[in-house]
């Protein structure tokens, strides 16, 4: 054994948790797509399911914000990854692709505890380890342009909030 060389970083990384739930956020949502359903009701069906049969393993609280939040913000991080596709339709790139992009993107709009540095290297370890050759620079190259608005976007997000916070009953008085 001694005479391997040994990854540490790279071993430590496909074992930590949050890695484990990006991919399996990945998985359903690569399901959710192949079969044509809501990624939150394929997360529902999962979580019940868990709950019934011991022999399926539970879905860690990570995966489901991942899930829950693309599921809830398709539309706009579709569209961010759209935009900063060069001559390419996001209908045209690998299902895998879309779900590891769709991942990353909604971290890096939404997960204020993840560096951006951190969503784009989950990102393009996953398309090591799921998708084509090409994809992990692809990913790269896509999530490098979406890394220079997302403190922008961030920004607008909690701004959104703290406009539309609920107002204290003992603030009315």
């Amino acid at each position: 054994m001694a005479d391997q060389p040994v990854d540490k970083k790279s071993n430590y990384k496909k074992l930590g948790a949050r890695h484990k739930a990006r991919r399996r956020a990945v998985d359903l949502l690569f399901e959710a797509e192949a079969r044509d359903i809501d990624p939150a009701e394929l997360l529902a069906e999962r979580v019940t399911l868990a709950l019934r049969d011991d022999a399926v393993a539970p879905v860690n609280p990570y995966t489901r914000v991942l899930v829950e939040g693309v599921a809830d913000d398709l539309d706009r991080v579709d569209g961010t990854i759209e935009s900063y596709l060069q001559d390419w339709a996001l209908s045209r790139l690998p299902a895998v692709d879309r779900a590891i992009l769709r991942v990353a993107v909604w971290e890096l709009f939404h997960a204020n505890d993840v560096p951006p540095v951190v969503a784009v290297d989950e990102a393009v370890e996953l398309a090591k380890e799921l998708s084509t050759d090409d994809s992990p620079s692809f990913v790269n190259g896509v999530l490098g342009r979406v890394v220079e608005v997302a403190p922008q976007v961030r920004a607008a997000a909690a701004a959104t909030r703290a406009t539309v916070a609920p107002v204290d009953a003992d603030d009315e008085a």
